[in-house]
């Protein structure tokens, strides 16, 4: 095997199946190689058993604290043998960021265990994945984890927003419109490539808020709108359901919007709308832009004393003129990339 494959399939941390039963009791029943109080808790919060409105969501992901959770739900029709059982959901959980890759796997063991009934099935799959990166099955499909490559999992959804390093929350009540739309965010620093920064499922729980806040700056992902009065987790509240944006009093002056940033969205808008561009066109576009903005920066850096990075000159950004709004902007941008003297 491959050292690129090996790696791959490292990238898995472990697989978990919770049950609701004909008593509407919802059930931690079984995980492999094994979990923790909290992370079972978490995943029992997120697992959509649990909600009192019964709304089935198929598939949900996040992050909490570095770990990726996958888990796909469906319901259990009369014919299978599990006749205990009306609904379960398998959970997978990753060091990586590949939805696509991940409901795949997650939908063939769901398969799995509504034929056999038993989670053993369902382990030899997880294990030949994990040692192999393949599991094989005629009447429930195959997966190959190779052939889902993590820069396309970066590249599907739809585009609209983002550059600085700043708090993002995002706020719909359907929790398949909220990850759709957060998802996208990284994107447009592509330069970056860091999915860290994407938490697309959060409840307002003081666990997974504290871990929130931990980060420097984030997309994060709510279906409570309560999360609209928490103005101390955010810099812009994104509200999708009413199509509103709201800038934090403390973000405004680094939010404003200087003929960089002006040009910058309005790339966004018309390469998004130009139907003969596809998503990883719009993304190479809003590269070339970012890299374009970049070069503005050069002029006024210079080599650290230490000589490893290049930093701001301030003096020198200060003696250009720029109207306000721009020389915010570029240094605020400068601070995002970690380019300010400390």
């Amino acid at each position: 095997m491959a050292a690129a494959e090996v790696a791959d399939t490292q990238l898995m941390l472990g697989v978990g199946l919770i049950e609701k039963d004909t008593n509407g009791e919802v059930l931690w029943v079984w995980c492999y190689p094994s979990t923790t109080a909290t992370l079972r808790n978490l995943l029992l919060r997120k697992c959509c058993l649990t909600d009192e409105n019964k709304l089935l969501h198929p598939f949900v992901f996040g992050q909490y604290r570095r770990t990726w959770f996958y888990i796909t739900t469906i319901e259990v029709p009369d014919s299978s043998i599990l006749k205990k059982v009306t609904h379960f959901s398998i959970v997978l959980t990753a060091k990586d960021f590949n939805p696509e890759k991940y409901a795949a796997f997650t939908r063939i063991l769901c398969r799995m265990y509504l034929k056999h009934g038993s989670p053993v099935k369902m382990m030899e799959s997880y294990i030949a994945v994990l040692t192999k990166g393949i599991c094989q099955s005629e009447e429930n499909g195959s997966f190959l984890s190779k052939d889902f490559d993590a820069r396309k999992a970066y590249l599907a959804g739809s585009i609209k927003a983002l550059m600085l390093k700043k708090r993002i929350v995002v706020y719909h009540p359907k929790i398949e419109a909220v990850q759709e739309f957060t998802r996208t965010l990284p994107a447009l620093v592509w330069h970056r490539q860091d999915w860290t920064i994407l938490h697309s499922y959060v409840h307002l729980n003081a666990d997974e808020l504290e871990a929130l806040q931990m980060c420097t700056g984030y997309v994060a992902g709510f279906v409570d709108l309560e999360v609209s009065n928490r103005p101390d987790l955010y810099d812009v509240f994104v509200n999708l359901a009413e199509s509103e944006i709201t800038i934090a009093p403390l973000a405004k002056e680094a939010m404003a919007m200087g003929k960089l940033h002006k040009e910058m969205g309005q790339l966004i808008v018309q390469s998004a709308e130009d139907p003969e561009k596809s998503e990883s066109h719009v993304i190479q576009d809003i590269a070339l832009k970012t890299r374009e903005i970049f070069t503005n920066l050069a002029p006024f850096s210079e080599v650290s004393a230490d000589g490893e990075k290049r930093v701001l000159n301030l003096e020198a950004l200060k003696q250009k003129r720029f109207p306000p709004a721009t020389e915010n902007f570029l240094y605020h941008l400068a601070a995002a990339e970690q380019m300010l003297k400390i």
